[in-house]
């Protein structure tokens, strides 16, 4: 399905949802909203952004992203056909469950945005655990440059049992396990898959070389931008860190030096890249950041209701803040890259020209949302409340 198409079912999906909804409705807390429904999503939202976001697009919004989708896709219609358990979607399981799916082996990690949710669970009785995973997520992407703002369906009702084991893809898994995946957890198709792994280009690692934190995937990982699809092409020269990890293969950009960290390439994005059934997508993103900002856009709001009845949704989206504009920076090769180190896996497409940017010597990576260099640990909550750090 072209992501064309895919655009406008999903714009015919928020209509049918919003059908009647045509009279706003001014809230308790004197905002105006679309529905009722939606009136306590202003003070979670506010609560968000102040408390655990702080208006930027830091570590926290990559942990509330990568949520949304460790929570939806544990669903199989497989495991539906044959009678079993099949899971909830998107239903909040990951929350109403705190201490389960965090402990499966692909979330190793998640527990940091787990256990950061749910003290906002406690304090908005009046938002169920399914659409506070969505709706941090949403909100959070609306504080990264460039990024488009999702849909935002409310009324998911709790999970009732963890979702299943081994459902979620990992990083070493291979390209037909991953799109098989996919396909079985929510119907997507590849071109969707490669759609959502934009997310990636605000994604950092802590798990996958044991011996970083906050490992980016991309050079602008506080910047929603298609980087992500230009380095994964770029040929390995090393690693960040100790290196030969599972899910890992060598990265362009490795350069590491005490606490500046270099990027770490994950081996999933890799083959994608390069496998014939995903290629021309993933080439198609450089430097096309509106193609990639559409095609995100509709790929997200088809995950965020895997296994809901959206007959049963309300929209509100308004409730959102709106996004950060993209920063107008073309996509360029990082210094001392070129056209020369591209791996180019789609033939039938013309490689986009591009140019270098000024340098003799591989840059480091920005540590922080406003480019420094700087300690910026994220907000850390645990499951009793208590900051992590918090000596009392």
């Amino acid at each position: 399905m072209s992501f064309k198409r895919l655009a406008t079912l999903s714009a015919l999906a928020i209509t049918a949802v919003n059908a009647a909804n045509f009279r706003r409705v001014t809230c308790p807390d004197g905002n105006i909203a679309s529905h009722a429904a939606c009136c306590p999503f202003f003070s979670l939202r506010d609560d968000l952004q102040n408390n655990l976001f702080q208006n930027q697009c830091g570590e926290d919004v990559h942990e509330a992203v990568r949520l949304t989708f460790h929570d939806a896709i544990t669903f199989s219609e497989q495991l539906k056909r044959e009678g079993k358990f099949a899971g909830g979607g998107a239903d909040g399981s990951v929350l109403v469950f705190p201490t389960v799916e965090a402990n499966f082996p692909a979330n190793l990690g998640i527990s940091d945005s787990i256990d950061n949710l749910v003290q906002f669970l406690k304090n908005h009785t009046d938002v169920s655990a399914a659409d506070m995973v969505q709706f941090a997520g949403a909100v959070g992407l609306t504080n990264c440059p460039g990024a488009p703002q999702i849909q935002f369906l409310a009324g998911r009702p709790n999970a009732t049992a963890p979702g299943p084991i081994g459902l979620i893809p990992q990083p070493q898994d291979d390209v037909t396990s991953i799109l098989a995946r996919f396909a079985d957890g929510g119907g997507f198709t590849p071109d969707e898959v490669i759609a959502l792994l934009s997310s990636h280009t605000i994604a950092r690692a802590d798990h996958v070389d044991p011996t970083l934190d906050a490992a980016p995937f991309d050079s602008t990982p506080f910047t929603f931008d298609t980087q992500i699809f230009l380095e994964v092409l770029l040929k390995g020269v090393g690693f960040p860190g100790l290196g030969n990890n599972t899910g890992e293969v060598s990265s362009p950009l490795p350069k590491t030096d005490d606490e500046d960290v270099g990027e770490l390439r994950l081996q999933s994005d890799f083959a994608l890249a390069r496998d014939p059934r995903t290629a021309c997508t993933w080439q198609g993103f450089v430097n096309e950041q509106e193609k990639m900002m559409s095609a995100f856009k509709a790929a997200m709001a088809k995950l965020a209701v895997v296994a809901q009845d959206v007959s049963k949704l309300v929209d509100c989206t308004d409730v959102l803040p709106p996004a950060t504009p993209p920063t107008g920076k073309p996509a360029t090769f990082p210094a001392t890259k070129s056209r020369a180190d591209v791996q180019q896996a789609c033939l039938i497409e013309p490689f986009p020209h591009l140019t270098t940017d000024p340098g003799a010597v591989e840059t480091l990576i920005p540590h922080c949302p406003d480019g420094s260099m700087d300690d910026c640990d994220p907000i850390q909550f645990t499951l009793s409340g208590q900051m992590e750090d918090d000596d009392s």
